[in-house]
């Protein structure tokens, strides 16, 4: 049965979604093609239809979560402090809690480059993001304080992920988003 081109896009769309959400919570090892499309109620043998490969699925399923965080990021520039926002929504117990809806970063950067695979479009998150940090910094050394600010809140994060301790979980993402407000205390613009 042939499918209109508009229903193969839907389609395209609903794979990209759901593959963008698994391999931030779960990593794109972790993430196979079979339970993927099991969980959208598609063969995987469809799956060829939509993509070449799991690596054009995975650059593919990147852009996807960073068309999302691009719109996060458009509400953060909507608020009065834009970076100080940006590190208190990125260090909180909700992002932290809810891998699957947040910066792919913290999960895929350390895998591609374990694979040794590193992605443009990974490239491309990090600039943003380091675009929108040095937005709200002072001039003088705003490149040098945006990679600290970038670094920290990533492993802050991973950190906080990694660990079973509740407690322990909680002062990670509360030590580094303190001490990376206090950083910028003074500077925002």
């Amino acid at each position: 049965m042939r499918y209109s081109p508009d229903q193969k896009e839907k389609t395209r769309q609903r794979i990209l979604a759901e593959a963008a959400r698994q391999f931030r919570e779960q990593g794109i090892s972790n993430t196979g093609l079979q339970p993927l499309m099991k969980t959208l109620g598609l063969t995987h043998g469809g799956f060829y239809a939509h993509f070449r490969s799991k690596d054009d699925l995975v650059e593919s399923a990147l852009q996807e979560a960073a068309r999302q965080m691009d719109e996060e990021t458009a509400r953060v520039h909507e608020t009065a402090t834009p970076l100080a926002t940006l590190i208190t929504r990125y260090l909180s117990r909700a992002h932290r809690d809810s891998p699957g809806q947040g910066c792919a970063l913290p999960t895929v950067s350390a895998e591609l480059g374990q694979l040794g695979r590193p992605s443009e479009t990974t490239d491309r998150i990090v600039h943003d993001r380091l675009t929108l940090i040095q937005g709200g910094l002072e001039q003088d050394k705003r490149e040098e304080r945006s990679f600290l600010i970038l670094s920290a809140m990533v492993g802050g994060l991973m950190l906080a992920r990694s660990v079973s301790d509740t407690a322990l979980s909680e002062r990670i993402l509360q030590s580094t988003r303190d001490q990376l407000l206090a950083l910028i205390d003074g500077e925002l613009t």
